[in-house]
Formats: C-alpha cells, sequence, structure tokens
C-alpha cells in the first residue's frame, strides 16, 4: 500500500509539473483582467515622455478596420484626450485633435501631448464610429513629464 501511495504522490508531482510547465491553454491572467476594453499601456498614473504608445485590449469584442462596415460584436478604438464620453451614443465620435481615430482596426496609437496631466479614454466603436451601447470603455490618467 505504500508503494501505491508513493507511485500516486508521484504521479501527482509529474503531472502538476507538466501543467505548470506549459504555455497557452488553461486559464491566464491579463492586464484587462475580463474587461471588455482596456488601456494595457501605458499604465495609469504613471509619468511618460511624449511622443507616447496607447494600446488597448478587448474581450469579447474583435477589432477590425472601420471599411469592414457594422458587424455585432466587432469595430474599432478611438482615443478621447482630456474630453468626455460623448452624450449621445447614438451618434458618431467627433474626429478633431481630441477624438483620435483608429479605423484602420490598429491595437495601438503614438500621441503626442503637452506636458501636464491628461486623461485618456479609449472608446470601442462600430464600423460607422457609432460607440456602442452601453459604451465599452476604459480610461487612464498620465503625467507628460518630458516632450521629445
Amino acid at each position: 500500500m505504500k508503494i501505491i501511495s508513493k507511485v500516486m504522490a508521484l504521479l501527482v508531482l509529474v503531472l502538476f509539473a507538466g501543467c505548470a510547465g506549459q504555455t497557452g491553454g488553461g486559464s491566464t491572467t491579463t492586464s484587462s483582467a475580463g474587461k471588455a476594453l482596456a488601456i494595457v499601456k501605458p499604465a495609469t498614473l504613471s509619468n511618460v515622455s511624449s511622443p507616447l504608445q496607447v494600446c488597448m485590449e478587448t474581450n469579447g469584442y474583435t477589432v477590425e478596420p472601420a471599411k469592414n462596415g457594422v458587424n455585432p460584436g466587432k469595430g474599432h478604438h478611438h482615443l478621447l484626450v482630456d474630453v468626455s464620453i460623448p452624450a449621445d451614443l447614438s451618434q458618431a465620435i467627433a474626429k478633431d485633435g481630441n477624438h483620435i481615430h483608429m479605423g484602420d482596426g490598429s491595437t495601438c496609437k503614438t500621441i503626442e501631448l503637452p506636458k501636464g496631466q491628461h486623461t485618456i479614454t479609449a472608446l470601442f466603436a462600430q464600423g460607422n464610429h457609432v460607440p456602442y451601447n452601453p459604451p465599452v470603455t476604459d480610461a487612464i490618467t498620465v503625467t507628460v513629464v518630458h516632450v521629445n
């Protein structure tokens, strides 16, 4: 009986070690922590240099170029700098210096900001630039300490 217990313990140990060494599959924790949209770079409340790269991840939504049209569960990113989410979510997002469209389907964008504190809001929208309602969004605050 002792031999069987030792063999079983060894088997469990080998299986555990094999699973621990695997990459991919299984449950993993990411910086988005199950949120529908997360800004994963830069970290909120960080000091940054400008220009800076802002990157997003989605969970449950597929990023695609705006030219693909309106498709359920799909769309593209917009970055809103130092402005609020639009009150009327049935309208297309504005396009100006504070509303940056990423209609090419990219997940990262390099932006230039002046020194000081800034709020960057990611807002996911359909191919026609109309946000989902309720909004799929995340926001960070950064402080630009150096401008290149």
